[in-house]
């Protein structure tokens, strides 16, 4: 089964995706069993983040690749991970399927995409055993983890590099029923296939992050963990870019260059009043 929220009578409104439209439904499916209250063509749907998590949860350097690309970047703390650690993003980034990622003008140096598979968590979990970790894993869809790497390198924090507006694409939707480790994951620039890599080649795969994590920290349902990249490769404004996860899906967005804040004139101190 497929799920999705979507833009309908100027509210986000959960869908149950088939191949020719899209059931509106009452209400999530992570919290109850939802109704159909109308439908919506495919092609005409206006594509919302599949879910706005309670928490949003990102793993860094998770496959060797990308792990020996950094380093030979002069990333010095690029090392082989000794155990599953995790890191937050923000959901003002979030954007979805076929909505623009927009590049700040401010932006110099790599401005890059990473094509990633995220998991949806569908229960309240604590001290989970890598049995309930499978089984609390409501579904399954596809980010998109744009970097501008000299921000990443200025900063002392990620607050900008990786969480500024539109920075996180996710979508289009959750798919319920696939072995999401056995996949390929493809990512593509205006139909040029940039990279491809098998999707469970990695360090640490998803359900030995939820067991460290929940060892700490309570998981709730709509929580998501995005969960790293092989590769990555460079975007420009004109470009659109596809990441596609067999068995889910794809994610298409367009680059666009921000347009020029407005210009603010100072305002003359008022006199006083008679």
């Amino acid at each position: 089964m497929r799920y999705t929220r979507v833009a309908a009578g100027g509210m986000a409104v959960w869908g149950r995706v088939h191949d020719e439209h899209v059931e509106l439904l009452s209400e999530s499916p992570l919290a109850g069993r939802p109704t159909v209250i109308g439908t919506v063509a495919t092609a005409d749907a206006v594509w919302l983040p599949p879910v706005v998590p309670p928490v949003f949860y990102a793993v860094g350097l998770n496959y060797t690749r990308h792990i020996e690309h950094a380093r030979a970047l002069g990333n010095t703390a690029a090392v082989m991970p000794e155990r599953p650690e995790i890191g937050y993003r923000a959901n003002n980034a979030l954007t979805g399927h076929l909505s623009p990622i927009v590049k700040p003008r401010e932006v110099t140096g790599r401005f890059e995409a990473e094509p990633e598979l995220v998991a949806v968590i569908g229960r309240t979990l604590r001290h989970a055993t890598h049995e309930e970790a499978r089984d609390a894993v409501f579904g399954w869809t596809i980010g998109n983890d744009v970097s501008a790497r000299t921000w990443q390198h200025e900063d002392r924090t990620f607050w900008r590099s990786k969480n500024a507006d539109s920075f996180k694409p996710m979508g289009p939707w959750i798919e319920t029923d696939v072995d999401a480790l056995a996949q390929t994951t493809t990512l593509r620039v205006d139909g040029r296939v940039r990279a491809s890599f098998p999707t469970g080649g990695m360090v640490f795969d998803p359900y030995d992050y939820i067991v460290e994590m929940t060892r700490y920290l309570t998981l709730q349902p709509g929580d998501v963990l995005w969960m790293g990249a092989e590769s990555t490769c460079g975007l420009e404004p004109g470009n659109t870019v596809e990441v596609e996860i067999s068995g889910i899906g794809v994610l298409a967005n367009p680059v666009h260059e921000a347009a020029a804040p407005p210009v603010r004139h100072a305002q003359p101190p008022k006199g006083n009043e008679p």
